[in-house]
């Protein structure tokens, strides 16, 4: 299996993979693609295998532009009306020894996989040619009552998926030497 990717090719991946907030609206997103994205996030880790992720894939017009308003605040997501795919992500109940284990570790781990699952689902989108950017910020309560989601479950992120309108930027990050040490901890 490792042959299928080099490990250059996925460097490659990580470092073309960017936040995109402008799609070209004149192109869909292909169904087979959105499969393919959607496989990726389901085959990925997640505390005692449990899973606890449900994904609500937004495409009809209207919906995906009510939902879309929904997360507009504080001059934040005005673009994501442009997206044609909206990847909603509920957390679902997990496993037990998950809960446990995040007790006694004072550690909510269903937060953590939900954030794997969606940087898996964004890496396959970038696999595919699409955009993606993952959105925290927006009127959960409101979705959640627009696509049937029970009040009891959480809805913390969502992801937008489409056809980048605009060409890669460079990335700014800190540099190794500010975010990595070894054997101890050094700021």
């Amino acid at each position: 299996m490792a042959d299928m990717m080099s490990a250059e090719a996925f460097y490659q991946l990580v470092t073309a993979r960017q936040s995109d907030r402008a799609y070209d609206t004149d192109r869909a997103v292909e169904p087979e693609k959105v499969q393919r994205v959607l496989e990726a996030a389901r085959l990925s880790p997640s505390a005692c295998n449990g899973q606890p992720w449900h994904f609500i894939v937004v495409t009809e017009t209207k919906l995906r532009e009510d939902i879309a308003r929904s997360m507009v605040g504080l001059g934040l997501n005005k673009w994501a009306i442009q997206a044609p795919v909206l990847v909603l992500i509920v957390e679902e109940a997990t496993k037990t020894t998950s809960l446990l284990g995040g007790l006694v570790k004072h550690n909510h781990y269903p937060h953590i996989d939900l954030g794997i699952a969606a940087a898996h689902l964004t890496l396959a989108a970038e696999a595919e040619g699409l955009g993606s950017c993952m959105i925290g910020y927006f009127d959960e309560k409101k979705i959640k009552r627009m696509v049937g989601v029970p009040h009891h479950k959480r809805l913390p992120l969502i992801v937008t998926l489409g056809y980048a309108a605009k060409e890669k930027r460079l990335k700014k990050r800190k540099g190794i030497g500010e975010i990595v040490t070894y054997n101890k901890y050094s700021d």
